[in-house]
């Protein structure tokens, strides 16, 4: 792994901890924001060849994808 794929890496598990985090808190608004980084970090991931299988674990998926539905 280079070092702009760990860098994403640690940036989208970040990012993971700082949507689950919000939730528990219960601040929805902060919530989809971490979750629209984690997109975007995914985006730029993907813009690059970089295979980000597993990097999200199902259950945040869940939660990264329902704050997009919601905003979108």
């Amino acid at each position: 792994m280079d070092v702009f794929e760990q860098a994403l890496r640690e940036s989208v598990d970040r990012a993971q901890q700082a949507m689950l985090a919000a939730q528990r808190d219960d601040r929805p608004f902060a919530a989809d924001q971490h979750a629209s980084r984690i997109l975007d970090l995914l985006d730029r991931a993907l813009e690059n060849g970089i295979d980000t299988v597993g990097w999200v674990p199902a259950s945040a998926w869940a939660s990264v994808t329902s704050a997009v539905e919601e905003t979108g």
